[in-house]
C-alpha cells in the first residue's frame, strides 16, 4: 500500500525588498505587521505588507519612511495613494505593495481575510441566494470588500 506524498512547503523566503520594507516598518514602530504572499492569487504583486499606525500622523510617517528606505536602496515607487487623508496609505513598489492603515480602517476592510489562503473567494454563505418571507428567491448582496467598495448606507422607506 502506498500513500500519496504531500508536497513540502519550503520556509518562506524574504526578498531584499521585503527586508527593506519590514525594516522601515520596525524603525517607525508599525503595529501588527503582516506579510502576505499573494503570488498565486493576483498578478499585480508578489507580496502585500499590511501594517497599522496609531494615528493618522503615524500612518503618514510610516509610509514616508518606507518610501525613503526604498529610494535609498535605489528602488522606485510606482505609486503612492492616500497620503493626504492618512487613514490608509498605499505604497506600490511593484513586487511589494505596502498598506499602512489606522486600526479601524484595517478592521473595516479586512484585507488579511480577503487575501489569505482561499479568502480571495466570496464565502459560500454570502454568495448563496436568500429567500424572502414569501419564499421567492432574492439575489445575495455583493461582498463590498471583494469589490473594493464601501457598503452603501441603508435607504429610508419614507414617502417623499
Amino acid at each position: 500500500m502506498t500513500t500519496a506524498k504531500r508536497p513540502r512547503r519550503s520556509a518562506p523566503r524574504t526578498t531584499p525588498l521585503e527586508e527593506i520594507v519590514t525594516t522601515a516598518l520596525d524603525d517607525m514602530k508599525a503595529v501588527n505587521v503582516r506579510v502576505l504572499d499573494v503570488r498565486g492569487l493576483t498578478d499585480i504583486a508578489d507580496t502585500f505588507v499590511i501594517a497599522s499606525g496609531n494615528s493618522d500622523r503615524h500612518v503618514r510617517s510610516i509610509a514616508e519612511r518606507v518610501i525613503q528606505k526604498a529610494r535609498a536602496a535605489g528602488l522606485r515607487t510606482h505609486g503612492i495613494e492616500g497620503e493626504r487623508d492618512s487613514e490608509w496609505v498605499l505604497v506600490d513598489l511593484t513586487d511589494v505593495i505596502v498598506h499602512v492603515m489606522l486600526p479601524r480602517t484595517r478592521e473595516f476592510y479586512g484585507l488579511e481575510r480577503l487575501w489569505e489562503g482561499d479568502g480571495a473567494s466570496v464565502p459560500a454563505k454570502a454568495a448563496a441566494p436568500r429567500r424572502t418571507k414569501t419564499g421567492a428567491r432574492r439575489a445575495a448582496p455583493r461582498a463590498a470588500a471583494a469589490h473594493g467598495a464601501r457598503p452603501r448606507p441603508a435607504r429610508s422607506r419614507r414617502a417623499h
